[in-house]
């Protein structure tokens, strides 16, 4: 097995970043674009956040050529893609013709002086950073040189069962929200009945299963923390916490948080 080409892999880091700071750039401008009474409309930030990881996975996949080991490369460029898209093309169809996500307007509240300004620091900056320092476990897994073996087929199995979820979950809600005769009330079956959050379950499951493909070679397994921030992120910081603040006026919430478990899909229990 060849060593870790890291000279290769150090000269592709500035063009992942370039890559982030252009995505994050055009998502701005869209914002400013798709705003209403003179103010942008920043939650589109959301719409770009797959996709940004899509055009990393590209550039590292040209930049690794002829460095990282091929099946792999291709491994992850491919369930990067079919996650990143669909994650970007369901997003994007959901907030069609909405207005400002309320996470977002409970944020720019804050802002003393320029809206958009205020939105640079404190919305595009920090999920750019994020989003780069997620992206390491592809950008590392797309030069390692050591071959697929098992680690990558048990890593593929974990991001498929984290995609049908995360797919799923998003779909079962869609048609709960389209259904007017269940409008207030909570989502309690399919998926829903055995977590919370099956969306960002398998968002969290979908990274775990990237980092087993990247980590089955040297210095894949340097890259644990990129998951862990992603994973912790949804499950403690912007994801779960905030989606049940929001929620936990809704009649039936409640006992629905007590019955169902709040991350990892388990049986219901009784109560």
């Amino acid at each position: 097995m060849n060593p870790f080409p890291l000279e290769a892999f150090v000269a592709g880091l500035p063009w992942a970043a370039l890559g982030v700071a252009l995505v994050l750039a055009a998502t701005y401008a869209v914002a400013v674009q798709a705003g209403d009474g003179g103010q942008a409309r920043h939650s589109v930030m959301d719409v770009a956040w797959g996709p940004g990881f899509v055009v990393v996975a590209i550039i590292t996949f040209v930049l690794s050529a002829g460095e990282g080991d091929g099946g792999r490369r291709v491994l992850l460029l491919a369930l990067t893609g079919i996650w990143g898209i669909r994650l970007g093309m369901h997003i994007g169809r959901r907030a069609r013709g909405g207005r400002e996500d309320p996470r977002y307007t409970a944020l720019l509240e804050k802002a003393r002086g320029s809206r958009n300004a205020y939105a640079l620091r404190h919305v595009y900056l920090p999920q750019g950073l994020v989003m780069f320092f997620v992206s390491l476990t592809i950008q590392v897994g797309m030069f390692a040189t050591g071959p697929l073996g098992p680690l990558a087929v048990v890593g593929t199995a974990v991001w498929l069962t984290g995609f049908i979820f995360e797919a799923a979950g998003d779909r079962q809600l869609e048609q709960f929200k389209n259904d007017p005769a269940r409008r207030g009330t909570v989502l309690n079956t399919g998926l829903w009945r055995y977590t919370r959050h099956p969306n960002y379950f398998g968002d969290a499951a979908v990274w775990a299963g990237l980092f087993l493909v990247a980590a089955e070679s040297w210095p894949g397994v340097l890259t644990a923390l990129s998951p862990a921030l992603m994973i912790w992120t949804l499950a403690a910081k912007t994801g779960k916490p905030l989606t049940e603040q929001a929620m936990s006026g809704r009649p039936g919430y409640r006992d629905y948080m007590q019955s169902t478990s709040g991350f990892i899909p388990w049986p219901p229990r009784r109560h």
